[in-house]
């Protein structure tokens, strides 16, 4: 229907409807147990009267078996008889054992005050006695049919909302996905052409350090195209040097960067080995350092270090930026958030996504300052 397919309007309704179902719910829960409650005050007034007749004729030679019928078949409703200085006379459906304590009764009847009005029993105004009883179990048990009712209807929305969001979601990863695969496509055409214009250009013996140049940058849109191609792709995991693959990410962003930004690599070792994807991982490591690049607009200090442990690799890349508030850590790897003026906020998302899903690493913020710079961690299984 077109009204669904407002998405705004959509929420509203859902709303909407929602607080309708509670009201009626809550109004319809209240209703009954006020009438109830009522049910429950009029059979204490018959037993109040059966105790009445009991009373009046307990020195003559009447019948008293239906007064009696009354008062034994109260097995539900708790009650407590006072005479007119409050002393208890006699108590009825309280626990058995309990009752043997004064101080549970007077408490059980100090309860019963506050809950209900008591009903007077008397006879010609003489001999004055007080019923005072509590709402029986199943009463109070009532009180809590609102609240399930109210958790089964949050669960369902809860439900409903899960299954919405995740068909969003994968609506969006879709169009991301085929938005990646068109530009690989899009890309290869003018690259086919690029190599055959350098295959010219070697050929007229043009100096060979601008050819070089030329090939490295025709090398970077493949490697580019190649990444586009395999979003949405389970990619192939090779035994590589995650060393090698770093410093070659590392170098080419550096000689293509500002001088004022002072690069710094260190590992502990030349040759440290995970199961990579080649071209996936060293697009994390190049969206990370253009992060660091951008946080110090131009200039500062650029540090990325290479760890060794015995199961893990730690991998961190450290600037002198401008940091980040810790409350934005997990935010800044949602597909969309960005703080730049220019950008998509694809960036550190398809990052934990290559790392996290791809890779089964973790990337996280290690630490931030706001003014003093960022750290970012990337741990990996070592083989």
């Amino acid at each position: 229907m077109k009204i669904f397919s407002n998405t705004l309007l959509f929420k509203r309704i859902t709303i909407l409807v929602s607080f309708v179902i509670i009201s009626l719910i809550l109004w319809n829960t209240y209703t009954f147990f006020q009438k109830f409650k009522y049910e429950e005050r009029i059979k204490m007034e018959i037993l109040a009267t059966a105790l009445k007749e009991i009373t009046a004729n307990k020195d003559l030679n009447a019948s008293v078996s239906l007064p009696l019928k009354i008062i034994e078949n109260n097995s539900n409703i708790p009650m407590i008889l006072v005479d007119e200085e409050g002393d208890i006379e006699n108590y009825q459906n309280l626990d058995s054992v309990k009752a043997l304590s004064p101080k549970y009764i007077e408490n059980i009847l100090t309860k019963m005050k506050s809950e209900n009005a008591p009903i007077e029993v008397s006879f010609s105004g003489q001999n004055k006695q007080y019923i005072y009883y509590r709402n029986s179990d199943l009463l109070n048990k009532l009180t809590y049919y609102p609240l399930a009712l109210i958790l089964i209807l949050f669960l369902f929305l809860s439900l409903v909302y899960m299954f919405y969001n995740s068909n969003k979601v994968a609506e969006t990863n879709k169009l991301w996905t085929g938005m990646a695969k068109e530009t690989a496509h899009q890309i290869g055409t003018p690259l086919s052409s690029l190599l055959g214009w350098i295959a010219i250009l070697k050929m007229e013996k043009v100096e060979d350090k601008y050819v070089e140049e030329i090939e490295k940058d025709v090398s970077r849109l493949n490697t580019i195209a190649n990444r586009f191609s395999k979003i949405g792709s389970t990619p192939e995991l090779k035994k590589e040097n995650i060393v090698a693959i770093t410093k070659q990410a590392f170098d080419y962003l550096e000689s293509r960067s500002s001088k004022q930004i002072s690069f710094s690599f260190a590992s502990v070792d030349n040759e440290i080995y995970s199961n990579l994807n080649t071209e996936l991982f060293g697009w994390v490591i190049e969206n990370l350092i253009k992060n660091s690049i951008d946080a110090m607009l131009g200039k500062g200090e650029l540090k990325l270090n290479i760890e060794n442990t015995s199961k893990k690799i730690k991998i961190t890349i450290s600037d002198t930026g401008k940091g980040i508030p810790k409350k934005l850590f997990n935010q800044i790897f949602k597909p969309g958030f960005t703080t730049k003026k220019r950008g998509w906020g694809l960036g550190l998302s398809l990052s934990r996504r290559i790392v996290s899903d791809y890779h089964k690493g973790k990337i996280c913020v290690q630490k931030s300052e706001i003014g003093k710079g960022t750290t970012f961690e990337i741990s990996l299984d070592r083989v």
